[in-house]
């Protein structure tokens, strides 16, 4: 966990802390970053051994993508990493940008951090097909703060705990987007208030995608799955080996 006295007066030197105290994430008004605290897990287990154990399984992770920044520095994102991680990921699960319905930001509320996030964004969803404001941006930092090394693990079970609920998040704080991103005109909006959430149709389940960035340039992104009994294999009958081993084409499941 990181020690509050520290982030505290880090962030205060490096003038990232919210001179108004609040997290507005892609908002007009985004003045800068407010710390947290927090702590989660999830249990991560193979799909076949889920179904065959009879968990809840509350969503299927379908890719992940990692990197660290080439041309960025310590306190500046860079789009080039980023980028690299989001389509890591896109191509180790076979989906086009334009699959996901939602996309869990890092969102710090720094304008600096979220114009770069979300050109990151914009220059992935630029070779597909879109509507304006077909997918949803938020950031679970306008809720509980920046949770620093608790940072990913809350956006995941945000984004987790939504999809169950078969409800799209709203962002807290968030009234006017900043002109800086011109928002209107791209794929993309942030919603104040809870809505449903709907499916494509009725064979597409419901996708996220969940982006944690870090310090010196540290990139992840992960594409989760709603999961549907419907459109798996039946769990086989065999009891598992008690050789544990690694398996490439095996998917991870959130029980």
């Amino acid at each position: 966990r990181p020690d509050c006295l520290y982030t505290q007066t880090g962030f205060t030197q490096l003038r990232a802390l919210s001179r108004s105290g609040r997290c507005r994430p892609f908002d007009a008004s985004a003045d800068g970053l407010m710390v947290g605290e927090g702590a989660g897990a999830v249990l991560l287990k193979r799909l076949d051994d889920a179904i065959r154990d009879g968990d809840r399984i509350y969503g299927v992770i379908r890719g992940v993508g990692l990197s660290n920044d080439v041309a960025g520095s310590l306190l500046a994102a860079d789009s080039e990493g980023q980028l690299r991680a989001m389509r890591q990921a896109y191509e180790q699960s076979g989906w086009s940008p334009a699959d996901v319905d939602v996309i869990e930001c890092h969102g710090t509320g720094t304008p600096l951090g979220d114009a770069v996030e979300f050109g990151s964004l914009c220059e992935l969803w630029s070779r597909d097909k879109w509507s304006a404001g077909q997918c949803v941006l938020g950031s679970v930092k306008s809720n509980v703060g920046h949770l620093l090394t608790g940072a990913g693990i809350a956006g995941l079970l945000k984004t987790v705990l939504a999809m169950n609920a078969r409800t799209l998040p709203p962002s807290a704080n968030f009234e006017t987007p900043s002109a800086k991103l011109n928002l209107e005109s791209s794929p993309f909006k942030v919603i104040s208030k809870p809505s449903p959430w709907q499916t494509r149709d009725a064979k597409s389940p419901r996708r996220a995608a969940i982006s944690a960035f870090g310090f010196g340039g540290i990139n992840a992104h992960l594409l989760l799955e709603e999961f549907r009994e419907a459109s798996v294999k039946p769990a086989r009958k065999s009891k598992p080996s008690k050789r544990v081993s690694q398996e490439s084409d095996s998917l991870d499941s959130m029980a």
